[in-house]
């Protein structure tokens, strides 16, 4: 019954809020649901005293969620599969160059990029920590976070090529994201692990490929399936059963779940609702179905991210650090984007206009703040998750409203 009564507050402050961002401010969705959360925080933080218990209700309300489960464990797989199903695979196929390589090379480059600045910038205000631990800060915060980046880029004006790209890269950089963190964590902790190129070949393999194929697998299973029958109402269920069945079953197989969701979600998008027996009504539904899904999910994680602040010990003594570290992970951002495109012979070759757009495109979002919280205590989990969400607050609420105005911009010069 305790779940249930979170869940109704979650909804009614999402929609509360949903609706004032509308009225009042007209931000995009995610974004205005987030700075309301925000604004919402500072206020009770402000007036703890004057209303206790009202901030604590809140508190307890956001500390009762494990952010790390709630989203890494369920409403990423949905999300992910809400956001693939409307992509088109030609687009994909076209930038699938850039895709793979920024999914993968720039993850690696940009790690240890943030991980070598933070480790000589935190001793200027006299933190030390060891240079494993910020390796671990550089896995956790140098991917892109799929559900920020499809959220604000759709209303953000971005050329399609460049969106695809952001978008693909998104998408797909969860694997190689999470192999990073686990090796990284895993040394931190002082556990074995075989860090040869075999064994973190096979690692990713198995986490990463290994969730693609099980994703082509669901999909194509549940495409069949919604061929063989007729009625939205079944379809949509079908769709519902690919992911939490998904994710029940990488689970089981030590997969990517993500990963599987973002395949199984591009093989309905692309080939179960296009095929014969699946009218234009059903397609519709189905489509319908998922964008409706999305928005609330949507809605709902933000709301927790804004009000996370609540959560964050000492968030103050870190504001400094916090601010020096936006600036390290845009020059990671920037470096593991160019240092690709000058040595790689790409099919296109990107010029200065596309590699600002890519880095100023590349959001921090909600993924980047679970994996923060699941650092343990003794590896200095409080200043990762401080500055973590200094980054975030600033990627999707300072590059999230001006990427579109970059654009522009950009296309102008």
């Amino acid at each position: 019954m305790e779940l249930y009564y979170s869940f109704s507050a979650l909804i009614v402050l999402s929609a509360v809020f949903s609706y004032l961002n509308a009225r009042f401010l007209k931000l995009p969705a995610s974004i205005g649901i987030m700075v309301i959360a925000l604004l919402v925080s500072l206020g009770l933080l402000a007036t703890d005293n004057i209303f206790p218990h009202t901030f604590d209700r809140i508190t307890k309300l956001i500390g009762s969620i494990d952010l790390t489960e709630i989203l890494m464990g369920a409403m990423l797989n949905f999300l992910l599969f809400a956001g693939a199903i409307h992509i088109h695979l030609e687009d994909l196929k076209e930038q699938r160059m850039p895709i793979v390589v920024f999914s993968t090379v720039s993850v690696v480059i940009s790690t240890f990029v943030v991980g070598f600045l933070v480790y000589h910038v935190l001793p200027i205000f006299g933190m030390t920590v060891p240079f494993i631990q910020c390796l671990v800060f550089g896995a956790l915060i140098s991917p892109t976070d799929p559900i920020a980046v499809l959220g604000i880029l759709k209303q953000a004006g971005v050329p399609k090529s460049l969106e695809t790209k952001i978008a693909g890269e998104s998408l797909f950089n969860d694997g190689m994201a999470v192999v990073i963190f686990i090796v990284m964590l895993a040394l931190a902790r002082g556990e074995e692990v075989n860090t040869s190129f075999s064994g973190i070949s096979i690692l990713l393999a198995k986490e990463a490929l290994g969730g693609i194929v099980l994703g082509l697998l669901l999909g194509f299973i549940g495409s069949q399936m919604i061929y063989r029958v007729d009625g939205y109402n079944v379809h949509v269920l079908i769709t519902l059963a690919i992911v939490m069945g998904g994710h029940l079953a990488a689970q089981a197989l030590h997969m990517s779940g993500p990963l599987a969701m973002v395949a199984a979600g591009l093989v309905v998008g692309n080939y179960g609702k296009n095929l014969g027996g699946v009218s234009d009504d059903e397609r519709d539904y189905i489509d319908k179905f998922w964008e409706l899904i999305d928005e609330i999910l949507n809605a709902i994680l933000f709301l927790i991210i804004g009000f996370e602040l609540l959560l964050i010990p000492d968030l103050k003594q870190y504001a400094t650090v916090g601010m020096i570290t936006i600036v390290v992970v845009l020059l990671a951002r920037f470096l593991s984007i160019y240092i690709p495109v000058k040595i790689i012979p790409f099919r296109n070759r990107f010029g200065r206009k596309s590699i600002t757009i890519l880095v100023w495109g590349g959001l921090r979002g909600g993924v980047s703040v679970a994996l923060a919280l699941s650092i343990d205590n003794n590896l200095h989990k409080d200043l990762f998750l401080a500055i973590t969400y200094f980054v975030v607050l600033f990627s999707i609420i300072v590059q999230g409203l001006t990427v579109g105005k970059l654009t522009k911009k950009m296309e102008n010069i």
